[in-house]
């Protein structure tokens, strides 16, 4: 009797332990693989605990000059959706997506988003940073929740339910984010950052955003460049230079000496800061920027 309760106990451990018991204890998430912090935000909180998703640029990382390694293509391969930007943001997905041997669908978040023109090299291209309004948000909010759907239609109640709260909590950002800006005189809507990120922001909410870059971090601007902005600035008396979460801050501290406008706050533009910062997702993200953006232009505040 003693053999056979101490043969019962080891198999009742090696039954614990198994993967059989480990899928026993809970469902399993879909996994999922999105380009960038945002995205890898948007489908968290459209997926809930139905979801496992990893980001292949982390936070605080720049898509622009990302470089995949290995793992990146091993997740790839073992994801069940795929979630890109588009607009040219990932110029490095495609090549990485083929050599992975991928087969998960793949949604393009800002599919239906009505593209502005940028400028980068002196050669006219699409912005990619079409996040950076609230109302394009909402769109890529449909598109991922589309593919979750799609992917796993068991859940697909589940995903809409989120979704929807989750568009409710997108209008009361707006609704900050505007409240904020009528409290900054329009004189003042005038401000220097890192690349051209803010494009979309400015059209949305009424601010002129200038950049020594183009629409992607990977380039370097010339002397003469930032010669010919520092006079823009003095002649504009744009009234603050702002640092990007993603960029080298020494070229933005050197502009604000040389031209005399204000240093304000770090503003987080492709990229979201680690879960225990100030811009851990995508909606905390735009309130921290239109506070330093209120700290540095509203009067007396």
């Amino acid at each position: 009797m003693r053999l056979q309760r101490v043969l019962t106990r080891a198999l009742m451990l090696l039954l614990a332990f198994s993967p059989l018991a480990a899928r026993a204890e809970g469902p399993e998430k879909l996994p999922v693989v999105a380009s960038f912090s945002i995205l890898a935000d948007f489908v968290r909180q459209i997926g809930g605990d139905k979801v496992a998703v990893k980001s292949l640029v982390g936070p605080n990382g720049d898509a622009h000059v990302f470089q995949p390694s290995p793992a990146d293509a091993q997740s790839l391969a073992g994801a069940k959706l795929i979630v890109v930007n588009g607009l040219a943001l990932e110029g490095w997905i495609s090549r990485l997506i083929a050599a992975s041997g991928a087969k998960a669908p793949i949604v393009v978040a800002a599919k239906g988003v009505k593209p502005r023109e940028g400028e980068e090299d002196g050669k006219k291209g699409v912005d990619p940073h079409a996040w950076q309004n609230i109302a394009n948000a909402k769109i890529y909010v449909e598109n991922i929740l589309a593919g979750l759907i799609a992917a796993d239609p068991a859940d697909a109640d589940f995903f809409r339910a989120r979704a929807q709260q989750y568009e409710l909590a997108l209008n009361e950002t707006d609704r900050k984010v505007r409240a904020a800006i009528a409290s900054i005189p329009p004189e003042n809507r005038k401000i220097i950052t890192t690349h051209d990120a803010f494009g979309y922001f400015g059209e949305a909410y009424g601010f002129t955003f200038i950049a020594p870059l183009g629409l992607s971090t990977d380039s370097e601007p010339s002397a003469r460049d930032v010669a010919k902005l520092i006079t823009q600035i003095k002649r504009d008396k744009a009234p603050a230079v702002f640092l990007e979460n993603i960029s080298d801050p020494r070229l933005m501290k050197r502009i604000g000496q040389e031209s005399g406008a204000k240093i304000g706050g770090d503003l987080y533009s492709d990229s979201l800061s680690p879960p225990d910062g100030p811009a851990g997702t995508y909606i905390a993200m735009m309130e921290h920027n239109i506070v330093e953006l209120k700290k540095a232009l509203a009067p007396n505040t």
